[in-house]
């Protein structure tokens, strides 16, 4: 040392030494990580057991807060997310030590993995300690207004909703029934009463709304009212306890009135669960009925649905068809004779007439005519026969092969199916009632034209979400014109089907048996139906393994879906099915293997989505070189192998889980929809690159590095086009992009760090979360049309635009955030104002407001300058801001001081729910009625909030309080 010291200064000796001193420490952890990397991989096991504990009890505990209905926090979501990544990254630290081609290596390199590791996890174990409640409270809902046409039958259908409200009001009636034939107005009168009670809260605080049909039983019952409560009773098999938690349950929904629409079998109310209505609990049963026995043995006050007048009748007619049409000459005395032919029943009125809409030749008139007096071959129920010729009329008018398949198409669903319409346009692609065109949006396009063509005729009815079904009377006449061909079967009925091997006729061509809830091995049979070319096997619990017999007389099957099942394996005779064009495996969770596909070249159709244990690609895959349709999505499939893909050149449709892909192979592809995920920004942007201007009609693409893990499952809620960025930086995103997320990028810190976000123009959804450097994350330069905008966890966020953290900010352009509907943020905790009052004038459409947890925040709208103030003082007038909000929710925010200056004021026309909890320095709520004196808030506004808080308000106009406070729930 001392011959060291003689040859360098000392400023540079130190350096010397405090280098050795780093590589001393260095080598010290690195020998620490190797001699005691056993027991840092035990220490690892323990902190993981403890983890997975904490984790078994927040689910417990959250499962049981969600009993019912409520939904999981985002934090608690986000948690068990992570712990479910880092539960995977520690099965690899073995694997990853083990790459070493050194003997030292392997050893250490595991020993400093499971000691970074073991940070993680006990960060996760902290984090864990919820406190609070693990669940949120669900959108308070009072019952869900239905959609309706038009009165049919003004003064007869009139007549009959008045009797039953006159019922609903008069104390001694508390069951209540309308009962009449198939088709004479009873549904459409109970939804009118419906929506009617949800506007008039006075009386009744919710209506449940629950459609039986046939085939019903006590089981199914109670499971049909508990998705209306939403009340969880799959882990009780036996009906005693289910009816006693329904019976608990209901208790809890005060003074409801229960519809129970289109019951064809007597019950005793105990035996489901519905308690009895009675003058102290405020409740009424209403049912519907085709029988009036039913009325009689369930103890109700009987209404009956009368047919419509004659003068009602030729009303609905003109109303239905089209004035226009007795403007021809000689017509109108053969228009009244088939309105008589109609029988004054409303259905047969309205389909009759949706099919002679603007026909206005005389000889077309006559022909129809004669067409509804001649007496065809049908039902042996003459009630039922005359009713099924009326209905048939409708039906063969279409003259379009397509539509008439399409309609016997959806009879062979069990009664009441409510049909997704690109669902059932995806059915009818399979099928091959819409023919195979050169893009899938043709064919959808198609679709959406044929289903409308059967609405405009009456024969299909628009449901919620513009969803379609069959009323049961045009089912039963579509069953009746498919005679032996078709076979539809749910519920209880598919066993006893199943089991009878003589039952599956050789003239059989479809066949689907769904909603079947017992656990039962699947059936040990050989139907023989050389003409089977459809069979779909729909929410059957079905058990065990089908055996090889089933399929092997069935070799003109064409379109195979088993769906939602727990069937452990599929026999080998499958891969003999060499005329299949439709392979779907859907949900079925204990499958792990699917039959080699080598011989099924015909196939179009692949779609093994959400089921979890299949692990390896189907043998065979690369030999479907018709293949348009292939959903891995949801297996635990990891990739597809290289070379495999390029020899799918007629793929249209592509969904895969987030293993690594090969982008070459994807860019060859014709693809019009895709879902994957991209490894590094560089095979994203060489994607994106060689993409045409609308190639994509839909796609939801995952970028991040290859360190990066992410559950399959995650943030594909949204659909369109996506793209979700995952702790990566990405320089482009695809013009029409529509949702955006940003999730963990911790190098964002503005978002002038964003040049992506210019040339996005489409962009209406953006979700940002968990981004620990960010401060800002808009620009006024921005013009997409953002209609969400969710902010999550940023720790550092300070305002929203970039533009208002400089000193004199630039004026708002006009429009900026105009279009915007939904805003949420929550858990960031050092933002102090979210808008300014420039940007109010353009949150016009804002209708969903949610805040939480930002500890330091002050104003929701900030304060306006002096000079503006002063000009509003002037003026006299206050401002109404947030014309459309619906939803105002504040939650957890001590600092919280202001929602809008004193010269803003936000009419309750439109709000529904206001929850404000644990804001204790708010002292105005900037509500207002439209005439403070005369009008009264919306019957459906709910708002959840403390007592002490909404007693120590300062109110501009008290009479607004006293109506307001009637509609408070207060709560702890």
């Amino acid at each position: 040392m001392e011959k060291l010291t003689q040859f360098l200064e000392p400023e540079k000796l130190n350096q010397v030494l405090e280098l050795g001193k780093k590589i001393w420490d260095e080598s010290g952890k690195l020998y620490n990580y190797h001699s005691s990397a056993g027991e840092h991989v035990n220490k690892l096991k323990r902190k993981w057991e403890e983890l997975e504990c904490q984790k078994t009890d927040v689910e417990e505990k959250m499962k049981s807060e969600l009993f019912p209905g409520k939904r999981p926090k985002r934090e608690v979501q986000l948690w068990l997310q992570e712990v479910e990544t880092i539960n995977g990254e520690i099965q690899t630290i073995e694997e990853e030590g083990g790459r070493g081609i050194w003997k030292y290596f392997p050893r250490m390199h595991m020993g400093k993995l499971a000691c970074q590791k073991i940070q993680d996890v006990e960060e996760l174990y902290q984090r864990g300690g919820f406190r609070d409640s693990l669940v949120v409270d669900p959108p308070i809902s009072h019952g869900e207004e239905l959609p309706t046409t038009t009165l049919v039958g003004e003064s007869t259908t009139k007549r009959t909703i008045e009797r039953v409200r006159e019922h609903l009001l008069y104390e001694n009636f508390r069951r209540i029934a309308v009962y009449g034939m198939g088709g004479s107005g009873k549904t459409t009168v109970m939804k009118q009463i419906n929506n009617d009670l949800l506007k008039e809260r006075d009386k009744f605080d919710n209506v449940i709304w629950v459609t039986v049909s046939k085939p019903s039983s006590v089981f199914k019952l109670q499971h049909d009212i508990a998705c209306k409560l939403k009340l969880d009773l799959t882990n009780f098999g036996d009906e005693t306890t289910r009816a006693g938690k329904l019976n608990n349950e209901l208790k809890n929904w005060k003074r409801y009135v229960l519809i129970l629409d289109d019951v064809w079998e007597e019950f005793h109310l105990e035996d489901v669960g519905i308690p009895e209505p009675t003058p102290t609990n405020g409740c009424r049963l209403l049912l519907t009925t085709r029988s009036l026995e039913v009325c009689n043995r369930m103890d109700c006050v009987n209404i009956k649905m009368e047919l419509l007048s004659e003068e009602d009748s030729w009303d609905l007619f003109l109303d239905k068809v089209g004035c226009d049409v007795l403007n021809t000459r000689d017509v109108e005395p053969i228009v009244k004779e088939v309105v008589k032919e109609c029988a004054r029943l409303p259905l047969a009125i309205v389909t009759i007439a949706g099919s002679l809409k603007n026909v206005i030749d005389v000889s077309e008139w006559r022909n129809a005519l004669n067409e509804l007096r001649t007496p065809k071959k049908g039902s042996k129920n003459v009630d039922a026969a005359a009713i099924f010729e009326r209905l048939r009329f409708s039906y063969e008018r279409l003259k379009d092969e397509d539509l008439q398949h399409c309609l016997l198409y959806c009879a062979l669903f069990c009664e009441d199916h409510e049909f997704e319409r690109d669902r059932l346009i995806e059915d009818l692609i399979d099928e091959g009632i819409i023919e195979r065109m050169e893009s899938r949006q043709a064919e959808f396009d198609r679709g959406h034209t044929m289903l409308n063509k059967l609405e405009r005729a009456c024969l299909l009815e628009t449901g919620i979400n513009r969803n379609v079904k069959l009323h049961d009377l045009i089912r039963d006449m579509a069953l009746e014109i498919a005679g032996p061909k078709f076979m539809g079967a749910a519920g209880d009925r598919v066993m006893d089907f199943m089991r009878h091997e003589e039952r599956w006729g050789k003239d059989l061509e479809k066949v689907c048996l769904m909603d079947m809830r017992d656990r039962l091995n699947f059936p040990n049979i050989s139907p023989r139906c050389p003409k089977l070319s459809t069979l779909l096997l729909d929410n059957n619990y079905f058990c065990g393994i089908i055996a090889n017999s089933f399929f092997v007389h069935l070799r003109g099957l064409k379109v195979l879906r088993i769906c939602n099942s727990s069937i452990t394996s599929l026999p080998n005779s499958i891969s003999d099915l060499e005329n299949l064009a439709t392979l779907m495996l859907i949900s079925c969770y204990c499958l792990y293997h699917v039959p080699s596909l080598v011989k099924l070249t015909a196939l179009r159709k692949l779609d093994l989505g959400w089921s979890r244990r299949i692990k390896e690609i189907p043998h065979g895959l690369e030999m479907l070189v018709n293949l348009r349709y292939l959903n891995l999505e949801g297996t635990r499939i990891p990739e597809i192998p290289s070379g495999i893909l390029s020899k799918l050149t007629q793929l249209q449709f592509l969904k895969l889980n987030c293993g690594k892909l090969n982008v070459e192979e994807i860019v060859s592809l014709k693809l019009e929809c895709f879902k994957g995920a991209f490894y590094g920004v560089d095979d994203f942007n060489k994607y994106v690159g060689s993409l045409r201007e609308g190639q994509l009609s839909h796609y939801k693409f995952i970028v991040r590095e290859m360190t990066a893990k992410i559950d399959d499952d995650v943030f594909w809620e949204s659909e369109g086009k996506c793209v979700m960025l995952y702790n990566c930086d990405v320089s482009l995103l695809p013009k029409d992009a529509q949702t955006l997320t940003i999730f963990e990028c911790n190098n964002l810190r503005s978002s002038s760090d964003a040049p992506y976000m210019e040339c996005a123009r489409e962009l209406k959804s953006i979700f940002i979360v968990w981004c620990e450097e960010i401060e800002d994350v808009l620009s006024y330069s921005y013009t997409f049309p953002l209609q969400r905008l969710d902010l999550e966890y940023l720790g550092k966020l300070q305002v929203l635009f970039r533009e208002e953290k400089v000193a004199s900010p630039l004026d708002i352009p006009p429009g900026t955030l105009s279009c915007l509907k939904q805003f949420l943020i929550i858990g960031c905790p050092i933002i102090k104002k979210l808008f300014t009052p420039g940007l109010l004038q353009n949150l016009a459409n804002l209708e969903e407001i949610e805040v939480q947890l930002c500890e330091r925040l002050e104003e929701i709208i900030g304060a306006a300058s002096d000079e503006v103030e002063e000009e509003i003082d002037e003026e006299g007038k206050d401002t109404t801001i947030f014309p459309r909000l619906r939803k105002l929710e504040l939650y957890d925010m001590p600092r919280l001081e202001t929602i809008c200056s004193s010269s803003n004021a936000i009419v309750c026309d439109s709000l529904q729910n206001i929850k404000i909890v644990k804001c204790p320095k708010l002292k105005r709520l900037p509500l207002s009625l439209r005439d403070e004196q005369l009008s009264s808030p919306p019957s459906s506004l709910r708002i959840i909030t403390q007592k002490e808080w909404w007693g120590l308000l300062e109110w501009d106009n008290h009479a607004t309080k006293n109506a307001l406070e009637p509609l408070c729930q207060f709560v702890r």
